[in-house]
C-alpha cells in the first residue's frame, strides 16, 4: 500500500497510530509538537516530520490525515484536515461538543471526504463476539449495561474524565442496545483540579426499559476495564485487563419460584474470538474506506450520539446530578 497517511499528535497513544500506520503501509508523514519525540519516530520509521500541523496538511504526498492531538484541538485540525480537502481518521472524542461535531460532519459531507472516529472498541472482536450473543438471544431479554473504565494517573488538563473516557463505552452501549437513551444522570467529584471532574458515574434510561451505567475514574488504584450485560437468561462480562477469558457467559440470572426471587448460579463459559489487534483492524478498516469511497463503521455521523450524550452528561453534572433529558442537551454547558 502507498504511504498516504500523516499523523498529527505523537504523545502516548499517538505513538501506536504511528506504529500501525507503519505496519500497514501507509504511514506518510508525523506531526508533534516535542522534538525529541518527532527525531526518534521520524528515525525509526523514516518518514517526513513536522513540528507544525499545517505543513503536514499541505503536504502534497499526504492524502489523509490521522489525528491524536490533545481533545481541544480535534476541531480545529479536523476542520483544517476536511477543508484542505483529505480523508480525516479523528481520535475521540470527535469534538468537544455537539456543534463542533455536527459541524464536521456537515463539512465532510460537503467536501465529499471521509471523516472516521477512533472508537476503537466497536473494532474490538470481543465486543462483536458480544454482540452476537445478544442478537442471538443467548442472554435472553437485555436488563442492564454496566461499565467500568478505571486507572490510576495520565490525568488530561485539557478535558475532564467524562470526556476522556467515557466515549469507549458510551458508543459501545449504543451499539449493543440500539437506541438513545431518554435521559441522563451524572454525578462526580473535582480532587485534583477544581474545573475538572476525576470521577464520575453517568446513569441512562432507554425507551425500551434497559438501564446502563458508566463509571470512569482517574483516581483508581488498579487499571480495571469492564462491560457486563444482564440478561434474563444469562449475563456476560467483558474484562479487557485480564490475558485469558477475556469474555465470558455465566449461567447466572433470577427465577421465580411460588413467587419468591431465586438466584441461579450455574457454569461459565469462555467465549472464543479472534486475536488480532482492534487497533490494527480499526485502522485497515480506515485505509480500506479510503480506497473505496465507503463510509467506515464508526463514520463522524455516528459519533453525533454520543456527543449528546456527554453533553447531558455534563451538564447533569453541573446541576449536581439531576436527570437531564437527551433532547434538551445542555443549552448553558460548563467548561469540560
Amino acid at each position: 500500500m502507498n504511504r498516504r497517511v500523516g499523523v498529527i499528535g505523537c504523545g502516548a497513544w499517538g505513538k501506536n497510530l504511528v506504529r500501525v500506520f507503519h505496519e500497514l503501509g501507509a504511514l506518510a508523514a508525523i506531526c508533534d509538537e516535542n522534538a525529541a519525540t518527532l527525531q526518534q519516530l521520524s528515525d525509526q520509521f523514516k518518514v517526513k516530520s513536522y513540528q507544525n500541523a499545517s505543513e503536514l496538511i499541505a503536504e502534497s504526498s499526504v492524502e489523509a490525515v490521522a489525528v491524536a492531538a490533545p481533545s481541544p484541538f480535534h476541531f480545529p485540525l479536523g476542520n483544517e484536515v476536511l477543508a484542505a480537502g483529505k480523508d480525516l481518521y479523528m481520535e475521540k472524542p470527535l469534538a468537544l461538543s455537539y456543534a463542533q461535531g455536527l459541524e464536521l460532519v456537515s463539512l465532510a459531507e460537503r467536501k465529499k471526504k471521509i471523516l472516521m472516529v477512533g472508537h476503537i472498541l466497536e473494532y474490538h472482536p470481543a465486543i462483536i463476539a458480544l454482540e452476537n450473543l445478544i442478537q442471538s438471544q443467548t442472554l435472553g431479554k437485555l436488563f442492564y449495561i454496566y461499565s467500568s473504565r478505571l486507572n490510576l494517573g495520565r490525568v488530561r488538563r485539557e478535558e475532564n474524565i467524562l470526556w476522556s473516557f467515557a466515549p469507549h463505552d458510551l458508543a459501545v452501549i449504543l451499539r449493543l442496545i440500539g437506541e438513545m437513551p431518554l435521559y441522563v444522570s451524572c454525578t462526580g467529584g473535582n480532587y485534583l483540579n477544581p474545573n475538572l471532574a476525576d470521577v464520575t458515574l453517568t446513569s441512562l434510561k432507554f425507551p425500551s426499559g434497559i438501564g446502563s451505567h458508566l463509571f470512569v475514574s482517574w483516581l483508581h488504584p488498579f487499571k480495571e476495564q469492564k462491560l457486563i450485560v444482564a440478561g434474563s437468561k444469562k449475563m456476560a462480562i467483558f474484562d479487557d485487563v485480564v490475558k485469558e477469558g477475556k469474555l465470558k457467559v455465566l449461567d447466572r440470572h433470577i427465577d421465580w419460584e411460588k413467587g419468591e426471587p431465586k438466584a441461579k448460579q450455574g457454569a461459565e463459559e469462555i467465549i472464543p474470538f479472534s486475536n488480532e489487534e482492534p487497533l490494527k483492524l480499526e485502522l485497515a478498516h480506515f485505509l480500506e474506506s479510503i480506497s473505496n469511497r465507503k463510509p467506515p463503521l464508526t463514520t463522524g455521523k455516528r459519533a453525533l450520539p454520543v456527543l449528546k450524550i456527554l453533553e447531558a452528561s455534563q451538564h447533569s453534572l453541573s446541576l449536581g446530578g439531576n436527570p437531564v433529558p437527551i433532547e434538551e442537551a445542555a443549552a448553558s454547558r460548563s467548561a469540560h
